[in-house]
C-alpha cells in the first residue's frame, strides 16, 4: 500500500487482496489521511485481485467517513484490470453497491476535477 499526492487528491494505492487480513491496514491508512486534514481521497483498487466482505465493509465505511467530514471519495476500478474486468467492480455490482461510489478508470482521470465518473 502506498500513498501518493496528485492534483490536490490523496491517492491510496491498494494491491493484492482486500480481505479480513488486509482490511484493517487500509482502514488505518484512510483514518490517518482524514486525521491529517485531507478531504479528497482516491482509493486506487486497480491492482486488487480479490475482495471479500471485509474489504467491502472498509469501502462502505470509508464512504461514510468521507461524507461525514464533507470530504470526497473516488475509486479507481478499471473495467479491464483482470481478464474479465475488475474483481472489486464485479463484487460491488453484484451486491448493488456500485452505484454508491464515484468510479474512474485510472488514477489520472480520478484526480482530474473535470472528469466524470463511469456509469454504474
Amino acid at each position: 500500500m502506498t500513498l501518493e499526492e496528485r492534483d490536490g487528491w490523496t491517492a491510496l494505492l491498494v494491491s493484492g487482496e482486500l480481505d479480513l487480513v488486509t482490511s484493517p491496514t487500509v482502514r488505518e491508512h484512510v483514518h490517518a489521511v482524514v486525521a491529517d486534514g485531507r478531504r479528497a481521497l482516491v482509493l486506487d483498487l486497480s491492482e486488487v485481485r480479490f475482495c471479500d466482505s471485509s474489504g467491502i465493509g472498509v469501502l462502505v465505511a470509508t464512504r461514510r467517513l468521507m461524507r461525514s467530514c464533507a470530504g470526497r471519495l473516488r475509486l479507481v476500478l478499471p473495467a479491464q484490470g483482470a481478464p474479465d474486468g475488475s474483481h472489486v467492480n464485479r463484487v460491488l455490482a453484484a451486491l448493488g453497491l456500485r452505484r454508491l461510489f464515484d468510479v474512474y478508470p485510472d488514477l489520472l482521470t480520478a484526480a482530474d476535477e473535470s472528469a466524470s465518473p463511469l456509469s454504474a
